[in-house]
């Protein structure tokens, strides 16, 4: 499987069957992942994990704290692309994370990037 990121008119490919995406809230200031999985068609998510709670990031009920982050599944269907753009209001962008290789992505607020299934051929 392969993932593609599209940014800039650019587009890095990456080897991989999983990723994780990280980031600090920018209001709580907490930190958040999320692990995916890259599927044919579609990206899954598999778990969030979020490093406690606050204005408008409560852990759904079925969450299980667990080394002092929230974890839980969920309920999104695959998506064929996730679009990231930074707030503005926060110091970072997004991390991303696969095949051992992790990079911010999504820094500026004016620059997205998309994320997606590359097809292959």
């Amino acid at each position: 499987m392969s993932l593609c990121l599209l940014a800039a008119g650019k587009t890095i490919t990456i080897a991989a069957t999983a990723f994780t995406l990280s980031w600090t809230h920018s209001v709580e200031k907490t930190r958040w992942q999320e692990s995916w999985t890259v599927g044919e068609e579609a990206l899954q998510i598999v778990e969030a994990r979020v490093k406690g709670s606050g204005a408008g990031m409560e852990p759904p009920p079925g969450s299980e704290l667990k080394d002092g982050w929230w974890i839980f599944k969920p309920d999104v269907p695959p998506q064929k692309k996730l679009v990231l753009a930074s707030s503005g209001t926060t110091s970072a962008g997004w991390e991303f994370c696969a095949a051992g290789d992790c990079r911010e992505i999504a820094a500026v607020s004016d620059d997205p990037v998309s994320i997606k299934v590359c097809r292959e051929g």
